[in-house]
């Protein structure tokens, strides 16, 4: 089964570069800009993460196309590093924690990152239950969701952050119900 996952396009807090995961940011003009400037294969089974970055990407570059909300692929809560860039929070000593651990610690009141990943695999699986007369899914979705799915589904077999993809990109891939294969970029 073909399966395209793609990631919405840039929001202000994409911009400057903030973790923005439960904050529910539209898309930016310069995000909305690139996406119309991108060649995106054509749509099957529209699924999409209830977040508004998702859902107005999906409807720009699928217009007209009806989608399936999945609320489990929504991107990883962030707790207090929310809407803060990498700058903001470099005299925290609990984000210097969080990098030392790898990105494995759970987020000060916010997500465990292998509890994130483990609700995206499981709202992938539930998602694809649903596609078999269409032969083919498009996910909308975030980084983050997309590299979950693809580091637990993907051959070769890469590391969380190896699957990381710029906004309105992604991969166009082949699932056979347990592995994916990469067929092409986006």
């Amino acid at each position: 089964m073909r399966i395209d996952l793609i990631r919405h396009g840039k929001t202000v807090g994409n911009l400057d570069m903030r973790y923005i995961g439960s904050t529910d940011e539209p898309l930016s003009f310069a995000g909305i800009s690139e996406l119309v400037k991108i060649n995106y294969p054509d749509c099957g089974r529209l699924i999409v993460s209830p977040m508004k970055r998702c859902i107005q990407t999906a409807e720009l570059i699928y217009p007209g196309v009806s989608h399936h909300v999945c609320e489990s692929l929504k991107e990883c809560d962030f707790g207090d590093f929310e809407c803060k860039n990498y700058i903001e929070l470099s005299l925290d000593s609990r984000y210097q924690r969080w990098i030392d651990s790898g990105g494995e610690d759970a987020f000060p009141n916010g997500e465990v990152p292998a509890d994130f990943r483990k609700r995206c695999i499981d709202g992938f699986l539930e998602s694809i239950k649903t596609i078999p007369e269409y032969g083919h899914a498009t996910f909308v979705v975030h980084g983050g969701t997309i590299m979950s799915i693809m580091e637990h589904f993907a051959v070769p077999e890469k590391s969380y952050y190896d699957w990381h993809t710029a906004n309105g990109h992604g991969y166009i891939t082949e699932f056979d119900g347990n592995i994916i294969r990469v067929t092409d970029k986006i």
